[in-house]
């Protein structure tokens, strides 16, 4: 009965994100507080998502993501429900036989890339906002001069 409340809890917390694999190549947007406690700003840690876990509740999953910056291998855990990741956008889709990609870790260079799936626009609706509709602009000239049909 408990186990049936702390999901139902769970679900208040859970946010609209894509569906996010091992191999994605990901933009995480995460709030970062200064050390006075006053202005925040958001930074942007760009990689590879090297593993995801699902967790025991929606409110529990986490992703790892690795990137390479200034020839260190550097991995973050990011919680899927904090109130600290603002968003993620999901860059590139590689082709990946694993559910867990630690294998990288041990890699450098041409070696440690992946080959990349091509993806369709409408894949990830959820990690981009959609754009306004272009407005057609109409000039002066053009109203004035009817078409003229070709024969």
């Amino acid at each position: 009965m408990t186990q049936q409340i702390l999901h139902e809890q769970a679900e208040q917390y859970k946010q609209n994100l894509p569906e996010i694999r091992a191999g994605h190549t990901v933009r995480v947007h995460e709030r970062i507080q200064d050390e006075e406690g006053g202005k925040g700003r958001i930074q942007i840690f760009e990689g590879l998502v090297i593993g995801v876990h699902k967790g025991h509740t929606a409110s529990d999953r986490t992703i790892t993501v690795r990137r390479i910056a200034s020839g260190v291998g550097v991995e973050k855990n990011f919680p899927l429900s904090s109130p600290v990741v603002e968003k993620i956008e999901v860059k590139k889709v590689a082709k990946v036989r694993r559910a867990k990609l630690n294998f990288l870790r041990g890699r450098l260079g041409k070696s440690a890339r992946l080959s990349e799936r091509f993806t369709t626009s409408g894949e990830f609706s959820i990690a981009a906002a959609p754009a306004p509709a272009p407005v057609a602009e109409v000039s002066a000239e053009a109203e004035a001069k009817p078409e003229e049909k070709k024969e």
